[in-house]
């Protein structure tokens, strides 16, 4: 007889129907591992970016306060340096250094502006709350020199 579509036909269809949809029930069942082990790959990673986080923001105030600590110092014959042999050069190659950290945070801060802008990858590294603090940060005018930082 002629082919009558796979419902019209007894045994060879049946047996074709059956494997495949065995072929389908395992395509989805390793399609479902696939994505519970994606799911899980990406819980860890959001929890490993959560731990990095909080590590991140630990450093930036740690380097804020080294970085205070050098500036003020701990005065002539602190424990952590001798006397200067001359306060002047000293505080001249500080408010240098000063100056050069301070236009190399505001070519990072340009950078961060323009990559948010744009949406690259360097701006959604850091959260929106840490992009803002920091263009804060960067807004408020700076003290004149002399004064000591203030915790801001």
């Amino acid at each position: 007889g002629g082919q009558e579509g796979w419902r019209g036909q007894s045994r060879g269809s049946l047996q074709q129907l059956a494997e495949r949809y065995a072929d389908l029930a395992a395509s989805h069942s390793e399609a479902l591992r696939q994505r519970e082990e994606r799911e899980w790959h990406n819980a860890r990673l959001r929890q490993e970016n959560a731990r990095l986080r909080l590590e991140n923001r630990r450093l930036r105030r740690e380097n804020r306060c080294l970085f205070r600590q050098a500036l003020l110092g701990p005065g002539p014959g602190g424990p952590d340096k001798p006397a200067a042999a001359d306060p002047g050069e000293e505080a001249e190659a500080l408010r240098a250094q000063l100056g050069r950290l301070q236009e190399k945070h505001r070519r990072a801060l340009q950078h961060l502006r323009r990559c948010r802008a744009a949406g690259g990858p360097e701006a959604s590294e850091l959260d929106d709350g840490e992009l803002d603090e920091l263009l804060e940060e960067d807004e408020q005018p700076p003290s004149p020199p002399g004064q000591p930082l203030e915790k801001r």
